[in-house]
């Protein structure tokens, strides 16, 4: 175990499996300018820069991929991704199906999102929501060092094409973080961040730290708080969510992305389903406004969930206890 930041980890991550497997590549806008190293180790033919366009860097993984390599792009922004749809979400995540199976998809999709850098709204828009509603998907969000490192091995793995947010407000924080094989996380289960019985607390990304800063901020009021770190968005881990809500009686669900047909909207309609009888209380979502990102650094911090607000929620929950 050693402690390193999240960016680290990713590197690390990059490392391992490019090591591990030789049909691993990277390439996207100036990743052999920022990972020399990686040149370095494997050569320029694995770890490639390319034009500023992502349809070309994406269409090209999705060939890439269906030939039997398994590519790693790097597309910087989440938003950018908007340029890239097509090959995404209508070839990578579906041939596989169209096929019968006879191709797979190992591609990983790696973008940079959340506010907190004062980048503004074109490189700080949450548009995760966007591929879990896409079929033949994967999403992972993690929200430190060991799950980066983790979750990307896993995703690198993988059969089926992957998309892998980084908050950018993550990068620098640092964690301890397993080496080799012990260091991977599985795709599709969510971890207990915090154990409790008086309420659930739901989060990915930057906003798990924020519920747990929420949740010492409960106990100091004789409230004990749950907090869930979902991880992964594609598949969800009903299973875990459901027995936190069983236990607690009341949700809370947290996320930086707007309200409108969020990750929390589909969340509180899973357990209105299939939880009702143990709500306590309705379920509450804590999110930003349903506007663009500021850059303005004190704008950008009024538009971000913050622990006050998880309190404030969780307090109407119990009538203000």
């Amino acid at each position: 175990m050693s402690e390193i930041t999240v960016n680290d980890a990713i590197v690390q991550a990059l490392n391992e499996e490019m090591q591990r497997d030789a049909r691993v590549l990277l390439f996207g806008e100036g990743v052999a300018t920022l990972q020399p190293e990686l040149v370095k180790r494997f050569g320029a033919d694995r770890v490639r820069n390319t034009p500023l366009s992502e349809a070309i860097i994406a269409g090209t993984a999705v060939g890439a991929a269906a030939t039997g390599l398994r590519p790693v792009i790097d597309m910087l922004y989440a938003p950018f991704l908007a340029y890239a749809m097509d090959a995404i979400v209508n070839s990578a995540g579906k041939l596989r199906y169209m096929s019968g199976g006879q191709f797979e998809f190992p591609l990983v999709v790696l973008a940079k999102t959340g506010a907190g850098w004062g980048v503004g709204a074109q490189h700080s828009h949450n548009l995760e929501a966007w591929f879990v509603h896409s079929p033949g998907l994967k999403v992972v969000m993690p929200s430190n060092a060991a799950d980066f490192k983790g979750l990307l091995k896993s995703a690198i793995r993988d059969d089926n094409p992957v998309l892998f947010f980084s908050d950018m407000a993550l990068g620098y924080d640092s964690g301890r973080v397993a080496a080799g094989e012990e260091a991977l996380v599985p795709i599709g289960k969510a971890a207990i961040a915090r154990s409790g019985c008086d309420v659930t607390l739901v989060a990915y990304a930057k906003c798990v730290p924020t519920c747990l800063q929420a949740a010492e901020q409960l106990a100091a009021l004789g409230v004990d708080a749950e907090v869930i770190d979902l991880r992964t968005l594609k598949p969800l881990d009903e299973a875990t969510l459901l027995t936190s809500v069983r236990k607690t009686g009341r949700l809370v669900v947290v996320h930086e992305a707007g309200p409108l047909c969020g990750i929390g909207a589909e969340i509180a309609a899973l357990i209105s389903e299939q939880a009702f009888s143990a709500l306590k209380a309705p379920v509450r979502r804590v999110t930003s406004p349903d506007v663009p990102t500021p850059a303005s650094p004190v704008l950008e911090r009024a538009f971000l969930p913050q622990a006050p607000d998880v309190v404030a929620a969780v307090r109407g929950l119990l009538g203000g206890a």
